[in-house]
């Protein structure tokens, strides 16, 4: 089977957990079946990035004349230039990684969609939101099979979608991103003005209203006076929203907004956090729960159904609107010592390689319903 990868959301370095998944998913599925022919049709930047990262050893490379942020050219790209490009050069099945993909195609279609967080919470600008409600509703009920990453997720998105369920096979990510090289804890402390005394309360995730890390700002005047909350992501305007409750509550000097940090930084950070705190109000997996039961590194996050089945009994959980109960979870995991030993335990149960064999199930189920 030749399939082609539509990854022209990528923006390297900048794409989130969608970058993640492309990035775990398609080196798996070259390992695990190696007669998989795989093409990645990406941006103009991501050609350039996975051509200079050696990705042309496993996978073919077609550049698309669009880069993410330039929405009519990414948006006729992925409906014509895409699909049009299937019967040309003999791609026999289309996997959208992102949620979005062509509503037509020549040939059989997958989408792994991650979520419907923007039909609940605001995420994007208006226009985006409405564009994205339009094509993820006619993308998946146009698609041959569909992909979710979590139980949590598939029901939410089904009932939101008006799509049974059963059309959808659940493929939860691998853990994460592989652990990298960390920066000196010394060096880390110093980047971002931490004091040596300092407990670190770290969240990783972007800069968005629905991520809620206005709640752990609110938590700080109930967590002893040590504890600094790092929040790493990149900035979309949510931050001057922070800094302005932290203005009011007099703990400006006990946030640090790093914004996006390199990954050795990032797991700099992990090695010397005392925690890591998710306060989302919405998921569709809960990349950085995984990523930091794998490191060893305990958790508190919002009490949602997808972080419950992903955590398990090790995370310890708050309401969304709780700032009390959120500082009561977070002291509750700074001094869980479980954390160390079990979750990677925990984390063990996800892995790329099972994420590859799932997804090339949902593949031979949408050959055979076209």
């Amino acid at each position: 089977m030749h399939v082609a990868l539509n990854a022209l959301f990528l923006d390297p370095g900048r794409s989130s957990g969608t970058e993640t998944y492309l990035r775990g998913l398609a080196p798996a599925l070259a390992r695990e079946f190696p007669a998989l022919r795989l093409t990645v049709v990406t941006t103009r930047r991501g050609a350039a990035a996975l051509r200079s990262e050696g990705w042309a050893e496993f996978c073919t490379l077609a550049e698309l004349p669009a880069d993410e942020g330039e929405r009519v050219r990414r948006t006729l790209a992925e409906q014509v230039a895409y699909p049009a490009l299937a019967r040309r050069r003999g791609w026999e099945l289309l996997h959208s990684l992102a949620s979005v993909g062509p509503v037509w195609s020549p040939v059989p279609t997958v989408v792994t969609v991650h979520d419907v967080t923007f039909f609940h919470h605001r995420t994007f600008g208006l226009a985006t939101t409405m564009g994205m409600r339009v094509i993820v509703r006619r993308a998946a009920r146009a698609a041959d099979a569909l992909v979710a990453v979590s139980e949590a997720a598939r029901d939410d998105i089904a009932a939101t979608l008006a799509i049974p369920a059963e059309r959808f096979a659940v493929v939860p990510n691998g853990a994460g991103r592989p652990t990298a090289a960390p920066l000196p804890e010394g060096t880390v402390r110093e980047r971002l003005g931490l004091p040596t005394s300092a407990r670190v309360v770290l969240c990783v995730a972007a800069l968005r209203p629905h991520k809620n890390q206005e709640l752990l700002v609110r938590a700080l005047p109930q967590l002893p006076e040590d504890v600094v909350v790092v929040a790493t992501g990149h900035l979309e305007g949510y931050e001057r929203r922070l800094a302005e409750v932290a203005r009011e509550l007099g703990v400006t000097d006990r946030l640090r907004v790093a914004g996006y940090v390199p990954d050795d930084e990032l797991e700099g950070l992990c090695r010397l956090a005392a925690c890591a705190a998710f306060p989302t109000r919405a998921e569709g997996f809960g990349l950085p729960v995984v990523e930091a039961l794998a490191r060893g590194v305990p958790v508190a996050c919002s009490d949602i159904p997808v972080l419950r089945e992903v955590g398990g009994d090790l995370v310890h959980t708050f309401a969304v609107d709780d700032p009390a109960g959120a500082a009561a979870a977070i002291r509750e995991a700074m001094d869980d010592r479980r954390a160390r030993e079990d979750g990677p335990r925990r984390a063990e149960r996800f892995s790329w390689a099972q994420t590859a064999r799932g997804t090339y199930a949902a593949y031979e189920r949408a050959a055979t319903r076209r």
